[in-house]
């Protein structure tokens, strides 16, 4: 994959590809990850002009408690590691939207701008949201739902960002 997202740090830039978020999540939730890469080639833009937002004045809002997304946001924004720029908020889910896409809301703020966004419906499965959400999965279930992981990541890495997620006003 050639596309890349571009923040700065300092002024100087710095680009990440999905495959640079792969690489240092790790294999376990690359649906996340893409969630994450998704998310942020659609709010970036929103936020400032494409390749010149500073990456450590970036604050994420979210009710999605994946590790990947969070190690994704982590790599190009450091908002875990710099402290309360990365914060989980369980009271953005939109239950109205259903089980399966509740979760799926993310806000970037950057600069007093504020960019928030909604999974649109086809990328996250039903299956999928039942397999992630057990609390007990047998060895053949854990398999199941690493393939559901993988496809999610298929599905959102083939379409454009502005196809995969929709700015709304909260």
């Amino acid at each position: 994959m050639s596309e890349t997202i571009t923040v700065r740090e300092d002024g100087t830039p710095i680009s990440y590809s999905y495959d640079d978020l792969i690489r240092y999540h790790g294999p376990g939730f690359p649906g996340g990850v893409a969630h994450a890469f998704r998310v942020m080639g659609r709010t970036l833009p929103m936020l400032g002009a494409p390749g010149e937002i500073e990456r450590r004045e970036i604050t994420i809002t979210t009710s999605f408690p994946g590790p990947g997304a969070r190690d994704a946001f982590e790599m190009v924004t450091r908002a875990v590691t710099d402290g309360e720029r990365y914060v989980l908020d369980p009271s953005m889910a939109r239950p109205d939207r259903g089980r399966v896409l509740e979760r799926y809301v993310f806000r970037l703020d950057y600069r007093g701008r504020s960019a928030t966004v909604l999974i649109r419906p086809g990328f996250v499965t039903e299956e999928f949201i039942n397999l992630a959400r057990a609390t007990e999965r047998t060895q053949e279930q854990e398999r199941r739902l690493a393939v559901l992981k993988r496809e999610m990541a298929d599905r959102l890495l083939a379409k454009p960002a502005e196809e995969v997620y929709d700015p709304v006003e909260l």
